[in-house]
């Protein structure tokens, strides 16, 4: 059995939850971390996270923390941690192929007594019925006799600066309970926050893609809510407030739901859900009202600019915000692009404006190019689909010196006041 002191740590997939982990994991113990993309390894070499998640001050304590696209740098690692993407196809199917390719590569490289563990979100018994068959069939080692798994589920939250991988408590399983007892001490050597032990894989593996499915069911219902309210001539941010002096109502609040989890991990788990023969319709339901809203905002300006007179084809929107979330660069599985995409049908002439972008992203992922600065007096409306700090701290003088006389605000995200606004959802 391994002690922590000899362990030799490899993160595979550098991104918004390898980066992290691998950089709290570096300040203690020897780690390599690993991307296929070679530039991304070439910025994290000279010091640069181009997400935002890790400080330039943060990388640089991490002394014992080195970067590779190289999979053969690897081969001394004796604990192995997965954080590859677990995207959706066109299809909204689970797509595998990150986690196969990486147990693959893995594979190749595991010797007998290591330990791989899996944080990528996945359906319940992914872990063991896909990745530990790749493994034992590229190396040619016996699962839990002469290697072992575990699973302990990401809880990073992109843009957040509190909520830290340190001090969020992290749910960790093994393949067995002497595994399950390793994996969760390697954890504790860096979560302050402390760790839950489950029973099993499947049950970390259940737990990080319901909660994720919760929000999306949640927020789905205030969707639904502020459709009706609206309706009915009643403001939704009022009742919410209302019903939230009550201790035990959820603070949840409407929007477009997108990003790479929550808008994605509930169909993980209806996949799951339909292969043994059941119709999740709650949760397909969430999904399909959620997926809507983009559709729901578009059709929303447009009556607000007609009730105001202003001429609709060849008028210019403004919409604030293209990540997926505030204070994020994030533009993956972003809902702003569907609520643009139906605003186009109108012949619009749209402006999208976003700092935290990269302007050569947006244009390989959605043929956008944003613009970089805002010009005075020109926009017949202006849509604030992110809350940006940068927004934020904006005054509603700021924002209308931007907008022609006539004009439309719809405050997506209830930056400003009710008498500021002309639309809220």
């Amino acid at each position: 059995m391994l002690n922590t002191k000899d362990i030799k740590i490899a993160v595979i997939g550098l991104g918004y939850v390898g980066l992290p982990l691998a950089v709290e994991f570096g300040k203690h113990l020897s780690v390599v971390g690993f991307d296929i993309n070679a530039s991304r390894i070439a910025a994290l070499c000279a010091g640069t996270d181009h997400t935002l998640e890790v400080s330039d001050e943060e990388l640089a304590q991490a002394t014992h923390l080195s970067y590779s696209s190289d999979i053969n740098e690897l081969k001394d690692c004796n604990f192995f941690i997965v954080t590859v993407p677990t995207p959706i196809d066109d299809y909204k199917q689970p797509d595998l192929t990150p986690l196969i390719k990486a147990s693959e590569a893995i594979g190749s490289l595991l010797k007998k007594n290591d330990i791989v563990v899996y944080e990528s979100t996945v359906y319940p018994g992914a872990t063991e019925e896909v990745c530990i068959p790749v493994l034992e069939k590229v190396s040619g080692l016996t699962f839990n006799q002469e290697f072992y798994a575990g699973y302990s589920p990401e809880r990073i939250n992109p843009g957040d600066k509190e909520h830290r991988v340190t001090n969020i408590l992290k749910v960790t399983a093994g393949s067995t309970p002497e595994i399950a007892d390793f994996v969760d001490e390697v954890y504790n050597l860096i979560i302050t926050a402390g760790t839950h032990k489950a029973p099993s894989i499947k049950v970390a593996e259940a737990a990080k893609v319901i909660e994720n499915t919760q929000r999306d069911v949640n927020i789905a219902l205030i969707n639904e809510l502020a459709v009706i309210f609206n309706k009915m001539g009643i403001d939704t941010q009022a009742v919410l407030e209302a019903a939230g002096t009550k201790w035990n109502f959820l603070p949840f609040r409407p929007g477009l739901v997108g990003g790479h989890c929550i808008g994605v991990d509930p169909y993980y788990l209806t996949h799951k859900a339909q292969a043994l023969g059941m119709h999740p319709e709650i949760i397909l339901a969430a999904r399909r009202l959620n997926d809507r809203m983009g559709g729901y905002v578009a059709t929303q300006l447009i009556k607000g600019m007609v009730k105001k007179q202003i001429q609709i084809v060849g008028s210019k929107i403004l919409v604030m915000g293209l990540s997926f979330k505030e204070n994020c660069p994030d533009i993956r599985n972003t809902k702003i692009i569907d609520m643009v995409d139906a605003l186009k049908e109108y012949d619009l002439d749209i402006d999208i404006y976003d700092p935290w972008i990269s302007p050569a992203d947006a244009k390989k992922e959605y043929g956008i190019s944003p613009i970089l600065n805002l010009p005075s007096n020109k926009y017949d409306s202006v849509i604030i689909a992110v809350a940006h700090k940068q927004f934020k701290e904006m005054s509603i003088v700021d924002l209308k010196s931007h907008m022609k006389s006539n004009h439309v605000v719809f405050d997506l995200k209830y930056l400003f006041s009710d008498e500021d606004t002309d639309l809220r959802l």
